[in-house]
């Protein structure tokens, strides 16, 4: 329709609501906010996971939502339009599936909403949040939490994006910054020495005495740089020993056998809770003679000991104790601890950037940009055609000019009506998004 003067009628309000994009919002509770005996009520199992992404999806006030669950932290990272009301629905589900009262946990819960959010995750992703700075662990749990949510289709356009942003900056920091690079645990810490000693470890028989929780992460830590070396494990309980040997491909031995083994081990790990040595001296003098005097190496990472310091008195055997360990540990967290600042200031620069591209979701921006684009197209290509024409006047390049304002906005018309408002059942971002990734405005 038009005016008698000929020009367009003027459009009419839509009476469709668009709402404002949603905001990033974290729920969580974690290592320093609560103890373990309040984390492990609140975890998640994976099947749980699957479960509260698929029924937090169906609520009118979450738009996407995604949930890690470790044994150090629970979080549920959101979207909404309103963030104090997801608040209270995804404490309300914490407290309905967990059978948990809420005041039980109300003061360890923390809140991190917008840009605060975003940084909150970086840090996680990239383990400057976790228990032992620089872990590699965490990374590996963000990813398997986000294909959850992804495979549960808990997740939309801000949460895919932020996730991926997550995982490059994790990756950055692990590249351009030493932060784990040196051992901070003590089972790490034992692995790096044998590693240290040896300079490569696919070669070389393992045997492990002890089966409890300090020797499986030994074995976690061995199992991602070793390959083809024999790993036997020796346990007093010898069904926790077959256990564990069994999951890392190894070989359960008795107690009994653990002298015999030193003839072909080259690295012995011992973690037992035994009162009195498990090692002595009578055990290991007359396998070095069997050995034609190889090094043994002994990592004694049991309190009380599990090693006899005198071990270390026979020739080409070696004992490293716990306090050996430590002092190797503690140079090497203020080691990551100065790396850290680092891997800060990378992580400030990728949430302004994230920022940046959270805002252009904005109709405005977009179209803008859009604009900007064709305006830069359209000069372009009248200069050229201008250069192969004469005698052109003027009035006549003014007109040429006018037409190229008018081709343009005729050209935005309707896709900048549809994206102010795309209509109160559609995702906006989703639009604006793939209307920047087709136009390729992305580093406009």
């Amino acid at each position: 329709m038009h005016l008698p003067d000929g020009s367009p009628q003027p459009e009419k309000p839509s009476t469709e609501s668009t709402p404002e994009l949603p905001e990033l919002g974290i729920l969580g509770i974690n290592h320093i906010s609560a103890p373990v005996e309040l984390r492990e009520c609140l975890a998640f199992s994976d099947q749980e996971c699957r479960t509260a992404v698929q029924e937090l999806k169906k609520r009118p006030e979450i738009s996407e939502i995604l949930i890690i669950s470790t044994c150090n932290r629970v979080e549920m990272l959101f979207t909404a339009q309103d963030t104090n009301e997801a608040i209270k629905n995804l404490k309300a589900y914490i407290t309905e599936t967990k059978s948990v009262e809420e005041s039980r946990f109300e003061s360890s819960l923390y809140t991190y909403c917008g840009s605060m959010a975003v940084k909150h995750l970086f840090r996680v992703a990239s383990s400057l949040d976790s228990m032992v700075l620089g872990e590699p662990q965490i990374l590996g749990q963000v990813k398997a939490a986000y294909r959850n949510a992804v495979n549960n289709r808990g997740t939309g356009v801000i949460l895919n994006r932020l996730l991926h942003k997550a995982f490059s900056v994790a990756k950055r920091i692990r590249s351009e910054t030493g932060i784990g690079d040196r051992a901070v645990s003590i089972s790490y810490a034992a692995v790096e020495l044998a590693r240290k000693i040896f300079g490569r470890l696919e070669d070389k028989a393992i045997l492990l005495v002890g089966a409890g929780e300090m020797a499986e992460l030994a074995v976690e830590h061995l199992n991602r740089i070793r390959s083809t070396g024999a790993l036997y494990v020796a346990n007093r309980t010898f069904e926790v020993g077959v256990d564990l040997a069994r999951r890392f491909s190894g070989t359960a031995i008795s107690f009994g056998e653990i002298g015999n083994t030193f003839k072909s081990a080259d690295i012995i790990i011992s973690s037992t809770g035994a009162p009195e040595y498990v090692i002595t001296r009578d055990q290991v003098r007359p396998v070095m003679r069997q050995r034609k005097h190889r090094p043994l190496f002994f990592i004694d990472i049991a309190v009380p000991r599990d090693i006899d310091p005198a071990v270390n008195r026979i020739d080409n055997a070696y004992v490293y104790d716990i306090d050996d360990l430590q002092d190797v540990i503690e140079e090497n967290a203020e080691s990551r601890r100065s790396e850290s600042e680092k891997a800060e200031r990378i992580i400030e620069e990728a949430v302004l950037r994230f920022d940046q591209w959270y805002e252009s979701l904005d109709a405005v921006p977009t179209i803008k940009q859009l604009r900007g684009k064709l305006d830069a197209i359209l000069d372009s290509e009248l200069k050229k055609t201008l250069q192969s024409m004469d005698r052109l006047s003027s009035r006549d390049i003014q007109a040429l000019e006018r037409m190229n304002e008018a081709v343009v906005k005729k050209i935005l018309h309707d896709p900048a009506r549809f994206l102010k408002n795309p209509g109160s059942h559609r995702d906006k971002s989703l639009y604006i998004d793939l209307t920047r990734k087709i136009f390729n405005l992305e580093d406009e």
